[in-house]
This record gives C-alpha cells, sequence and structure tokens, in this order.
C-alpha cells in the first residue's frame, strides 16, 4: 500500500506532485462512516475537509492545559485575527483529548503513556487523510527527565529507544509481535537544532530519547510504590544508557515515531528536561521556573513553524 505522505514526487514532466495523506488500512475505503470516537468527529457528522484541509503542521502533548496554551501562544505567535482566549475546543464532546485549531497549526493532548497517545495517534492520522491534508509535520512537545542535561535542556529526538536502547517499537497484534523502526526525519531534526541556535537562553541538543512504559520502576526511580532494586543498579542502568546515547527519557516516543514513520509521515520529539536523574528522582525546581522550562519546546517549534511560513527573515527578535 502506498504510504501516509509523499511529499514533492516528481511526475513524468519532472514536475512536483503532492500527494494527500494516506492511510495504511485498506478497510477504511469500505466503510460507510469512519467515526473518530475519541475526538467526537466523524466522516458523516463533520465536512472534515472543510475544517482541516490546510493543516500543515500538527503539534501534540500529554497536558490538556499545555496544549490549549500552546494554542493561544502560537495563535499570537502568527498574529492571527481574533481573540486568542476564545479559540474553541474541537473534542469539546469529549473528555478525552483536547483540539484547538490555529491557523495551518492543529495542537491536541494526547495524555500519559504509549496507549493513551497510540489511541490519538490513529484518529490523528485518519483524521488528515480525510480532510485531505498535503505536506503535514508533527511534532511531540513535553517534557522528560534528562540524562546526564541540565534541568531546561531541550532535547531533539534523533532516535526514540526502548528500554534496551534500540529504535523499535513492539506491538502485540493477534498475540504476535509486530516490531516497527523508530528512526525519525533527520532534516527536521537538522533544521529544528538551527532553529535552537537563533533562540536566546535555549539550550539544545540532539540526542537518543527512551520510552518507557511506566514513571517509577520503569525509568529505575527509588521513590515509588514498589521498588525491586538499588540505588547502584539504577545508576548502572542510567550510565548504560547514557552510554547508548540516550539523553532523556519519557513515555510516548516509540509508538509516536514508530506510526509516523510507517506512514511516512515526517516528525520530531523535542522535549525539556526537568531534572538529571543521574542526581535524584524528584522535581523540586520551584514551580515558576518549571513552568519556562515548559514552554522552551513551545518556542522553539513557534519558531520552526513561523520560518517554515515565512514570517521570519534573518535574526529573530527575542520570543
Amino acid at each position: 500500500m502506498a504510504p501516509i505522505l509523499l511529499n514533492c514526487m516528481g511526475n513524468s514532466h519532472g514536475e512536483c506532485v503532492k500527494q494527500p495523506v494516506q492511510v495504511k488500512n485498506p478497510y477504511l475505503d469500505s466503510m460507510e462512516e469512519d467515526i473518530l470516537y475519541h475526538f467526537s468527529l466523524g466522516t458523516k457528522t463533520h465536512n472534515l475537509p472543510e475544517m482541516f484541509r490546510d493543516i500543515k503542521f500538527v503539534c501534540v502533548g500529554g497536558s490538556t492545559n499545555r496544549m490549549k496554551a500552546f494554542a493561544q501562544f502560537i495563535h499570537q505567535e502568527l498574529n492571527l485575527p481574533g481573540n486568542r482566549e476564545e479559540i474553541r475546543d474541537i473534542c469539546e464532546g469529549t473528555d478525552r483529548y483536547c483540539m484547538y485549531k490555529v491557523g495551518p497549526v492543529l495542537s491536541l493532548s494526547h495524555g500519559i503513556g504509549v496507549p493513551s497517545i497510540s489511541i490519538m495517534m490513529h484518529e490523528l492520522i485518519k483524521l488528515l487523510h480525510h480532510a485531505q491534508c498535503r505536506d503535514v509535520i508533527l511534532f511531540r512537545i513535553g517534557t522528560s527527565g534528562g540524562v546526564g542535561l541540565a534541568p531546561g535542556t531541550v532535547v531533539i529526538t534523533d532516535k526514540a529507544v526502548d528500554y534496551s536502547f534500540q529504535a523499535q517499537f513492539e506491538q502485540v497484534v493477534l498475540g504476535k509481535v509486530i516490531v516497527r523502526s523508530t528512526e525519525l526525519d533527520e532534516g527536521v531534526a537538522s533544521e529544528l537544532l538551527q532553529c535552537s541556535s537563533q533562540l536566546p537562553n535555549l539550550p539544545t541538543v540532539i540526542g537518543n530519547t527512551m520510552c518507557t512504559h511506566d514513571f517509577y520502576e520503569g525509568q529505575g526511580r527509588l521513590d515509588g510504590a514498589l521498588c525491586s532494586f538499588s540505588q547502584e543498579d539504577k545508576l548502572d542502568y542510567l550510565r548504560k544508557a547514557h552510554e547508548a546515547g540516550v539523553r532523556n527519557i519519557e513515555m510516548e516516543s516509540t509508538v509516536f515515531a514508530a506510526m509516523c514513520r510507517v506512514c511516512s509521515l515526517k516528525a520530531a520529539v523535542i522535549c525539556v528536561t526537568l531534572l538529571n536523574r543521574f542526581d535524584g528522582d524528584q522535581i523540586t525546581t520551584p514551580h515558576d521556573v518549571l513552568v519556562e522550562y515548559q514552554q522552551r519546546p513551545q518556542v522553539l517549534v513557534s519558531h520552526f513553524i513561523k520560518k517554515r511560513l515565512g514570517l521570519i527573515v534573518g535574526n529573530p527578535q527575542n520570543p
């Protein structure tokens, strides 16, 4: 089957031909209606092309409040008309996720962990397909624990890796394990790193991101309700992760990267570190500092989007 997105393929005359977003499921074509249940949207109840066809950038993150704040921030950054405080949650008919459309940008929440973001990604990709979107770039923006990095460092993911530091995601399908690659688009990552050099107070690195299925034991924390290992065991594991190129840990990147890669969607993961896991497990940074840290991925992605839209020429002003 054709991949989800084939950007600018040449035809017999050498002209650029842009293909719409497609899906990797032949059964969708035979469905009379596709209900995007967790978005409270559907192909019969909503005119999805009219609502979403102009989307070029999709930004997803765990928190509903944070993704609403990002939507309001990008509204201001793109200097769009209307009151940014009055943007509407398109998914207001459900309490699972939130979704805000701001010009060519879609801002969505995905909850915590692989299962939650996986459900959202299935329906998001179908939404982009039904809406006949083209040339879309996806970003996951969020927070993470740093591995050998100072708090506040932004990590642009090179490869999303699993617990064994392999760039793969294991999905159980009909009782069998399907292994999918989690490599992300190098061009987008390089462009993001270049953007970071043009922004003040935005320490940024490219490194591998380890995705776990748990916040506590799965990430080697000593402060959970359960702990079956010693502090030295934890530090030894973190050292091995660092040697394998891991610079931060979170809980969504592998399935996000795998689904985008299978569907040929360009994508990037940008997460700020809230602590250095070599120094401890609990986040003790003051709230106002954490808020500023959490805005850093938003500022970087906003700068990327504005450059792509031709709204920035030369060196930017302070955000």
